[in-house]
């Protein structure tokens, strides 16, 4: 598979084409960013470990009957994706309140959420991906009423499954990002699943194992990256 042009830069990622065109090349780079951002530093190592960690997950999830848009691991920052055409809708579940549910609703941080909630994002960072609902997605013609139904039953097995997959490594999954694509007309999990998409809490503890490690200025975030890879048995080498 030969790489080809850069077609998109984000805050953390770079895509490639490929000379096929239904294959792109994902590239974790080592930037991180945080606050739609405004914080932006360079963290030594990480996009190899998100990368591996990316890796893993997606597997695990094919394995359970996903449908993931990732097909290989080519080097230790690169791996190969299907092309899809993305939904510019973020859905997040949260299994423990934290983060943006805490500030919206003055819910204590930490509160188990019985059923997990699940929730829309629309994906802007200009706009500082504001909060939408299941309407403003079909009448704004984001996804179709079957898409965002296809979506928030995958988002929900998902968390089914990870859940357990953290719980047997000591960590809660306490929320997490998704975002879907459409591959051949399919809903596809796109994207990726590493510590910067997610809430991950040590069991015993509480203590941050993710990116709020960055957005709180606590240090160590690349350590506890490593840690959780570690416990979940993630090949870093």
């Amino acid at each position: 598979m030969e790489k080809r042009n850069e077609l998109y830069r984000g805050k953390a990622k770079s895509v490639y084409t490929t000379d096929d065109p239904d294959r792109l090349v994902l590239l974790f780079r080592n930037d991180t960013s945080a606050f739609d951002g405004k914080k932006i530093e360079q963290l030594d190592r990480k996009g190899m470990v998100n990368n591996r960690f990316n890796a893993f997950i997606m597997q695990k999830l094919e394995e359970a009957g996903i449908p993931t848009q990732f097909d290989a691991l080519l080097s230790d920052n690169e791996c190969l994706v299907k092309k899809l055409d993305m939904i510019p809708v973020e859905c997040v579940v949260r299994n423990f309140a934290a983060g943006s549910l805490v500030k919206r609703l003055g819910v204590e941080e930490g509160m188990a959420l019985t059923p997990p909630t699940f929730e829309l994002f629309l994906k802007d960072d200009a706009k500082g991906d504001p909060f939408i609902n299941q309407s403003h997605v079909v009448t704004f013609g984001w996804a179709t009423a079957e898409q965002l139904a296809r979506m928030q039953e995958l988002t929900l097995k998902i968390n089914d499954i990870l859940k357990g997959l953290f719980d047997d490594a000591g960590l809660l999954l306490v929320d997490f990002k998704l975002e879907f694509g459409l591959f051949n007309g399919e809903i596809v999990l796109g994207d990726e699943f590493s510590p910067d998409g997610c809430r991950l809490w040590d069991k015993e503890t509480r203590k941050k194992m993710d990116k709020d490690r960055f957005r709180q200025g606590l240090g160590g975030v690349i350590e506890a990256y490593e840690e959780v890879a570690q416990r979940l048995g993630v090949p870093l080498s």
